[in-house]
């Protein structure tokens, strides 16, 4: 094979890991306006706002299998080694959890319709914080995969365990006013499953970090994962 050949064929190649690399950022980037918005929703009571998020989790949903047969076929096609094999892998790995984490803020964004429903909790102003470091979370961690920036990921890492204790406080706080006033209850239940969402996407931001320092390191991260969440024997993830 001629160079001039072989240099197209590895130039095409870095084109497919580049464009994969786009693919999984713009995907990322709805996921965290996913999930802004669907904060939003909660604290102003805007129940189209949460229409949309729930409309738009169809276009993370269409990148994802758009990443899945990207990715398939480099796998088929270009039978890539070390470094290349560990990009394509660790794209469909960051597409999954990017979708989940658009699963959760469609979820927030559901229960958001219904809380409008029913009278608003003082809890509800601790939402936007809790809220806001998951997607601080999400865009920091979506910088370091762009910049294939190891500090920045673990730094991102250690941060699920700040999530976790807001909603640990979020959650005593929210089963007080049900224990205090049953007229709370539906209000109360629907916000913890809001605060079980967004501690998820800290979780899977946190997957990401781990997902990202394999990418570029080889191996796999052999800290403890952080993990500050004590309240699990009494409420699990909402999937609906």
């Amino acid at each position: 094979m001629d160079k001039g050949k072989t240099d197209h064929i590895v130039s095409a190649y870095d084109q497919e890991l580049a464009e994969l690399s786009s693919m999984i950022l713009r995907m990322g980037g709805l996921a965290e306006a996913q999930l802004a918005s669907a904060i939003k929703a909660i604290t102003t009571r805007d129940g189209e706002l949460a229409e949309r998020v729930v409309a738009a989790d169809a276009k993370v949903d269409a990148l994802e299998a758009e990443v899945d047969e990207h990715a398939t076929r480099m796998l088929a096609l270009r039978q890539p080694m070390a470094v290349d094999l560990r990009a394509i892998v660790a794209g469909l790995k960051l597409s999954a959890d990017l979708e989940r984490i658009a699963d959760y803020a469609k979820n927030i964004a559901k229960r958001s319709l219904a809380l409008n429903q029913n009278p608003t909790l003082p809890a509800v102003h601790a939402v936007p914080r809790i809220g806001g470091l998951a997607q601080r979370m999400i865009s920091d961690v979506l910088d370091a995969y762009a910049r294939r920036d190891v500090p920045m990921a673990i730094e991102v890492w250690h941060r699920d365990e700040d999530v976790d204790q807001l909603y640990n406080s979020l959650f005593r706080e929210l089963l007080t006013y049900m224990m205090e006033d049953a007229r709370t209850i539906t209000s109360g239940t629907h916000l913890m499953f809001v605060a079980k969402n967004i501690e998820r996407v800290g979780d899977l931001a946190t997957n990401m970090a781990e997902t990202i320092y394999f990418l570029i390191e080889g191996k796999t991260l052999e800290e403890r994962r952080p993990k500050g969440d004590d309240t699990s024997s009494y409420a699990g993830p909402d999937q609906g």
